[in-house]
């Protein structure tokens, strides 16, 4: 099932929460929702969900007009964070709920429900819990019931919010792997809500990050991480160096930086601000440059400094602990800052961007796996 949002809008009170959202997501797609709290995520997936309703927009699915239709007509899988399981049904009696309530007359008999759960239990890897209470399972394995009870239904439209929030880290990559599976086994339309980036360019197709209820980028993976669109989209991604340049003809120079591995790029000449991640500078021992080590951290494999400038304040660069004259980059050494790769945003044009990676944009619908 395609979806196509338009104009959507949602208030709460004198809150914002959705303004002017448009978005497409193609049949079969697996699309994340991704940005902080607060950033209108939830709101969107719950409007489509019909739990929801916006004060003004559209939201279409294959053509039908979803906002004439109740939660209960839509067909919707949804999966929540904390599984909503019912705690005093087993597992199997969870998969059958949404078949075995279903109106009489569109309701299977329950040797078909028996048949497909039995069939979700073994599709799902989980036919030893059958018998099993909710409390008597890991989240890992509750999560996998939700899912289970969701597909049951066989929906239209697929939605996850925050699927894998309340799990520790080693489960959650277990569990991204097998979501990915059963989507690509499914081939539902799929949609879910996360803020962790990792998640969101492990399992989509697309990532659409959001902030203060409006869409600020839509892309794949390599995208949004190399040519962010926005200073928000830097700074989510983890560009939290912000330094001050100059654009003349295109290139782009500033205080003790090396900026020769920054392409030339079409844009107005003046004052702009370059978005660096720690680990694409490189400080390089300089006795003439204006920027000093403060602190150096060892994490194992990476070198963590602290450097200041006495004009422009400090930042922070990662680098590889046997990286060559590593051992020179001691606290009080002075450097430049060589800049592998960065986000440069002219200073009176704020919304627009030219980034400047170690690889071209190349444009793609689909993600490369």
């Amino acid at each position: 099932m395609s979806i196509t949002i338009s104009g959507l809008t949602k208030r709460f009170g004198q809150t914002d929460v959705l303004r002017g959202i448009e978005l497409g997501v193609d049949k079969g797609e697996l699309v994340a929702l991704l940005g902080p709290s607060g950033s209108g995520k939830t709101t969107l997936l719950k409007i489509i969900a019909g739990l929801e309703w916006p004060d003004a927009g559209r939201l279409a699915v294959d053509g039908q007009d979803w906002l004439q239709l109740a939660a209960q007509d839509r067909r919707i899988g949804f999966v929540f964070q904390h599984y909503a399981l019912f705690p005093h049904m087993k597992v199997r009696d969870n998969l059958a709920f949404g078949l075995s309530v279903r109106p009489r007359a569109a309701r299977p008999g329950k040797a078909v429900i028996a048949a497909k759960v039995d069939e979700l239990l073994h599709f799902l890897q989980i036919d030893h819990l059958a018998d099993r209470f909710p409390m008597q399972l890991s989240g890992g394995q509750r999560q996998r019931v939700a899912l289970g009870r969701a597909l049951a239904i066989e929906p239209k439209v697929l939605l996850l919010d925050e699927p894998f929030g309340a799990l520790d880290a080693a489960i959650r990559r277990d569990l991204r792997r097998w979501l990915r599976g059963v989507h690509e086994a499914t081939g539902s339309t799929t949609i879910f809500v996360t803020h962790d980036q990792e998640e969101a360019f492990e399992l989509a197709d697309r990532v659409v990050v959001m902030g203060e209820g409006q869409i600020a980028q839509i892309g794949n993976a390599d995208a949004i991480h190399d040519h962010p669109a926005t200073p928000f989209v830097a700074r989510f991604m983890g560009a939290t160096v912000e330094l001050p340049v100059t654009l003349s003809a295109g290139r782009a120079e500033g205080a003790g930086l090396d900026l020769t591995a920054l392409p030339r790029r079409a844009l107005p000449d003046g004052a702009a601000r370059l978005f660096v991640r720690a680990e694409d500078i490189t400080p390089m021992p300089d006795t003439d440059a204006p920027w000093r080590i403060v602190t150096r951290t060892s994490t194992g494999a990476h070198l963590r400094l602290v450097l200041r400038h006495p004009d422009l304040g400090e930042a922070e660069a990662e680098v590889p602990r046997r990286a060559i004259r590593a051992e020179a980059l001691t606290p009080d050494a002075a450097v430049r800052l060589k800049i592998e790769a960065g986000t440069i945003f002219p200073a009176d044009r704020r919304m627009q961007a030219a980034s400047v990676s170690k690889l071209p944009l190349t444009p793609q619908k689909e993600k490369t796996r």
